[in-house]
């Protein structure tokens, strides 16, 4: 079979290292921005349109704010997260339902188990089954109905792609990219999705970090640096650099999608192909090394260790 066009092998940005054998690779896209917003570096086509998944929750969260949601602190924070299903996270977003008339039974999430193992094998071992208020999209839905009883938007319809609130989801995600969205899904939460390159995904969270105080991007911005443990959990990368590397926004997504931009504006943004979440870790550290963050967090994010008879054998390891 033949085909005019040659197809574009994404490079190799882990490489999977056991007993001294690299025994697998983990392809994938990378950006990496300068503090002024150009291309300081790239691998593979960071042009092209990918889902973001949680990465896109920072503009989700902003776009809450400019439906009129007064959002702040941890709830805000919680509002753009991918929460570990700890108890201070789903205590929260029960109280962000109830503060609007809302119960869990009108989440629109799928039931599921703390995202967290830890969390999920103490929830289990507790006798409990699958809530939607676990799912980790918990707290971004509890403000999306929120903004809903703000509005006097029907909240039974707040998935739907043509509702208001969706419609300043998908202004938010053109501005802060800087880009047009090609493809419109459904996230893993039931969630529109909206799709957009790297570059432009980058281009967003840059644009966070730079937005004058006050603005609904700051807000969300500080929020989530303020308040990281309310992002991620206490036991996630994400919630580890924005503690440690002060003024640095990170949020990661689903299918080994990873965005971060620094207090100066320098910004990066990858996908692993295969969406293996395991490559992220190291793949993180060695962009993160490149932008000169020198960091002890950034060698915690990269040790991703392989296991063998339940002794460490081998790792994955960056590789450009």
């Amino acid at each position: 079979m033949t085909s005019s066009a040659t197809a574009v092998i994404p490079p190799v940005l882990a490489e999977v290292v056991r007993s001294g054998f690299v025994e697998g690779h983990h392809r994938g896209s990378l950006v990496i921005l300068a503090a002024d917003g150009t291309v300081e570096m790239s691998a593979g086509d960071p042009t092209a349109p990918v889902f973001p998944r949680s990465s896109n929750k920072p503009m989700q969260a902003a776009a809450l704010l400019r439906a009129g949601l007064d959002l702040s602190g941890e709830r805000l924070a919680l509002a753009a997260a991918s929460h570990s299903g700890e108890p201070f996270h789903l205590d929260l977003a029960r109280k962000m339902l109830a503060e609007h008339g809302f119960t869990e039974a009108d989440l629109q999430t799928p039931p599921d188990l703390p995202l967290d193992p830890v969390e999920a094998e103490a929830y289990l071992a507790a006798g409990r089954v699958r809530e939607r208020i676990t799912m980790n999209c918990s707290g971004k839905h509890a403000a999306m109905l929120a903004a809903c009883a703000m509005n006097g938007w029907d909240p039974a319809t707040y998935l739907d792609p043509r509702h208001p609130l969706q419609e300043l989801i998908l202004d938010e995600v053109r501005a802060a990219s800087g880009e047009g969205v090609p493809a419109v899904g459904t996230d893993g939460c039931g969630a529109p999705l909206m799709a957009i390159s790297l570059v432009g995904l980058a281009r967003a969270f840059r644009s966070y970090v730079l937005a004058e105080p006050g603005t609904p991007q700051r807000r969300v911005a500080d929020a989530m640096r303020a308040h990281p443990e309310y992002v991620a959990g206490t036991r996630r990368p994400d919630t580890w650099l924005m503690r440690e590397v002060p003024g640095t926004l990170s949020k990661m997504g689903a299918e080994a999608v990873q965005a971060v931009a620094l207090a100066d504006g320098r910004a990066l943004a990858f996908k692993i192909d295969d969406g293996s979440g395991r490559a992220l870790g190291p793949v993180l550290a060695r962009a993160l090394r490149m932008l000169d963050v020198d960091a002890p967090v950034v060698g915690r994010i990269a040790d991703v260790p392989l296991l063998g008879g339940g002794e460490r054998v081998g790792e994955i390891r960056a590789a450009f």
